[in-house]
């Protein structure tokens, strides 16, 4: 397959090896189920409960897995609530609703209260876990560096110092030191991510992205999150089959 052909570095050294992903049911992480089952991964998915405004995500992920065809999917409890500090995690802390989604907030030296603080770090801290549990060598996540909302652990030097840090802290990781921690995604816009997830057969009426989605998984329209999927589907020019609450996605 021919959209596969910039994403063979990510390919598996066998055809077959495990490898886990972080799963939260939303647009990036779905692409990047279908895209290890392209290139000839065996797919864990892990998502996490980890005190989210809502479920409707997770929800999401449950069918993502079974409809691609993961191997095993496991949802893990792990409530971040109890430490606060984000309005994803925070019901005192409102999730914005106004202004234009900045592709570049970094240049602004200002992170949104909807970083949830450290969270990358500790998913991934348990995805290495399971990993390392499997025999598997491999980590997928959905980072985006470019279309995102100025989180410090969505950037490629992250992903490169867990990788080191994967390396240092395993066993396999020290034997072997062949820990790969993957984000294909990182450099592709969202028109770009969605485009290589039609390709691959994604379903993205079936994802839920939004910061506050309601119990049956509309989406609010106005968040961060559902600007920068609305401005990618209309940036690559196809239809947004997102359900939206009282009409806000028109």
């Amino acid at each position: 397959m021919d959209v596969l052909q910039q994403f063979a570095n990510f390919a598996p050294k066998k055809k077959g090896d495990p490898a886990v992903l972080l799963l939260s049911g939303g647009l990036d992480s779905a692409t990047l189920l279908a895209l290890m089952k392209a290139l000839g991964y065996t797919p864990y998915a892990l998502s996490v409960r980890y005190g989210q405004r809502h479920s409707s995500e997770l929800d999401a992920a449950v069918n993502i897995a079974k409809i691609f065809g993961a191997h095993r999917h496991e949802i893990i409890d792990l409530d971040l609530r109890r430490f606060g500090g984000s309005a994803l995690t925070d019901s005192l802390i409102d999730v914005p609703t106004n202004g234009q989604a900045n592709p570049h907030p970094e240049l602004e030296g200002e992170i949104p209260v909807t970083y949830v603080p450290a969270r990358n770090t500790v998913l991934l801290s348990c995805a290495l876990s399971w990993m390392e549990a499997l025999g598997g060598k491999d980590i997928f996540f959905g980072a985006n560096a470019v279309d995102y909302s100025g989180y410090p652990d969505c950037r490629p030097a992250y992903v490169k110092a867990f990788e080191a840090m994967a390396n240092l802290a395993t066993r396999i990781g020290v034997e072997e030191h062949s820990i790969r921690v993957h984000a294909p995604i990182i450099d592709l816009h969202k028109s770009e991510i969605i485009q290589l997830g039609v390709a691959l057969g994604v379903d993205y009426a079936k994802t839920v992205s939004c910061y506050q989605a309601n119990a049956a998984g509309q989406a609010c329209g106005v968040c961060e999150s559902c600007r920068l999927r609305k401005l990618g589907f209309s940036e690559a020019g196809m239809i947004d089959p997102t359900i939206y609450q009282d009409n806000s996605g028109a």
